[in-house]
């Protein structure tokens, strides 16, 4: 087989690759959040989360707390605070997402409770253009750990890969039921958590805050509970930043998207939050009207969270599903929605993309303008490349983590889906032969919007690519809305 040119390429379509000892892709919340909690516990100088949103009063541990300290997240600070004097924490948030935070119960008195540690120092970051979002998921420990993903640590979010009916567990701290949630990040030690580190520091200094001092010779922290996925594995790190003030805009991760779009052989497997982005959907179209182009798999949500967020991305969908169904000449074109066994939608967060066996990509970006140029993400990236024996290692993984998803959206084992795929020959087929009755991945049938709905996702106001004009009542709109999770 001859050798393919590397996708990633720094300054490009990534800031830069740095070299991981370990990393493992954490699918579904209950799994990042005891992970994250036994990073934290380990930790000897300083641990940063960078967030979209924070929420104190989550637990770790719903099912029940195996870990040392308290079991929700506000108490379990509060305690490193007391327990580890040596340890810093600093949490950042993004500043519009406090609108939410008004009526969330105790959450602002719970942060006003750490505005008396000395240890503890909390950010609402405002350096973003008006009504833009920082979305970054990220939590570096030590410089020696970090988490980057799709997962936020606030209400909602906890779940398990079962995704069970009506699960005792899934609980808002008020106490209200929630339905299933499918979302994912990645750990990773080595050099990359330095890059984070680094990267965490900034944003805090672009806040306002101080300037930081990077911790030196902290020993290795790695999750009893998480098993390494890649070892000795180089990784991109991949940003979107929009322009602002003295800052210049940063597009690396729709490059990203674009390159491996382009660079797919046989299948490209996404799952995103949304299909509401055009360039990316003009670049699918491409692909598929080639007579030997790959396959194409989205995994998407029934409907967008949120009524004016459901009006703007759902009829984005619609439309661009017409563009791809057009160029679909071949039959080469999927679009999914994952379902419990009583056939309840499992509200799909994760942000995956999969090209052949080259390509993963986790990160917080979504398939819609905003993470393209308007919103602050960061991506992680994994490509099959180097000496052919690690390559061969790397491309055999990258595949176990696509048939690992399929296989969890299915409800089956992987080894059922690796078998579907040797009589098949192609994940489209495997998986029209695998779907069936109770846990499975339904096709998704848009309807067709309203008029009024037509005219919403005209305008660029919910999910532009770059700043836009905005007048002091579309303002005020979107800040009583407070959406974009």
């Amino acid at each position: 087989m001859s050798q393919l040119a590397k996708i990633l390429r720094p300054g490009k379509n990534c800031w830069r690759i740095e070299r991981a000892s370990r990393l493992a892709l954490i699918v579904d919340a209950e799994d990042y959040f005891k992970a994250v909690k036994e990073a934290i516990l380990h930790a000897h100088h300083s641990v940063y989360l960078i967030g979209w949103d924070f929420d104190t009063r989550i637990k770790f541990e719903p099912e029940g707390k195996t870990l040392e300290g308290p079991n929700k997240l506000g108490p379990f600070l509060q305690w490193i605070d007391k327990n580890r004097p040596e340890v810093e924490v600093f949490v950042l948030k993004w500043d519009l997402g406090a609108v939410q935070a008004l009526g969330r119960g105790t959450t602002p008195l719970a942060i006003l409770n750490w505005l008396t540690s000395k240890r503890i120092h909390f950010k609402l970051d405002g350096a973003h253009p008006r009504a833009s979002v920082h979305h970054q998921k990220i939590v570096v420990v030590d410089d020696v750990i970090a988490f980057c993903g799709g997962i936020d640590m606030t209400a909602d979010r906890w779940d398990t890969r079962e995704h069970r009916d009506k699960d005792p567990r899934r609980r808002r701290p008020s106490g209200r039921r929630y339905g299933p949630w499918h979302d994912a990040s990645i750990v990773v030690d080595g050099d990359v958590p330095k890059a984070l580190g680094e990267l965490a520091r900034e944003r805090w200094r672009w806040a306002g805050g101080e300037e930081l001092i990077p911790p030196e010779g902290c020993s290795t922290i790695w999750p009893q509970s998480i098993q390494p996925t890649f070892r000795d594995i180089d990784v991109g790190i991949a940003r979107t930043i929009p322009q602002y003030e003295g800052r210049k805009e940063v597009r690396e991760i729709e490059r990203l998207y674009l390159d491996a779009i382009a660079s797919a052989k046989e299948v490209l497997y996404c799952e995103s939050q949304y299909f509401a982005s055009r360039r990316i959907a003009e670049a699918m179209a491409e692909r598929l009207r080639e007579t030997n182009g790959p396959e194409i798999i989205i995994v998407n949500p029934e409907s967008a969270d949120g009524f004016l967020e459901s009006v703007t991305m759902d009829t984005a969908r619609y439309r661009l599903l017409k563009l791809i169904h057009k160029a679909d000449k071949h039959d080469r074109f999927r679009i999914y929605t994952p379902v419990t066994e009583n056939g309840e939608p499992i509200y799909v967060h994760a942000k995956i993309t999969i090209a052949d066996d080259r390509l993963l990509r986790v990160g917080s970006s979504n398939f819609n303008n905003r993470s393209m140029g308007f919103d602050t993400e960061c991506d992680l990236v994994v490509e099959a490349a180097g000496p052919p024996r690690a390559a061969q290692a790397i491309r055999a993984a990258i595949t176990g983590v696509r048939n690992d998803l399929v296989a969890e959206h299915l409800g089956i084992t992987v080894e059922e889906m690796r078998e579907a795929m040797d009589r098949g020959g192609s994940l489209v087929a495997a998986i029209d032969a695998l779907r069936g009755s109770g846990r499975t991945l339904v096709p998704y049938e848009p309807d067709e919007p309203a008029d009024i709905e037509e005219a919403l996702a005209e305008n660029d106001l919910l999910d532009p690519e770059q700043p836009p004009s905005w007048t002091k009542r579309a303002l005020q709109k979107f800040l009583l809305q407070g959406f974009f999770r």
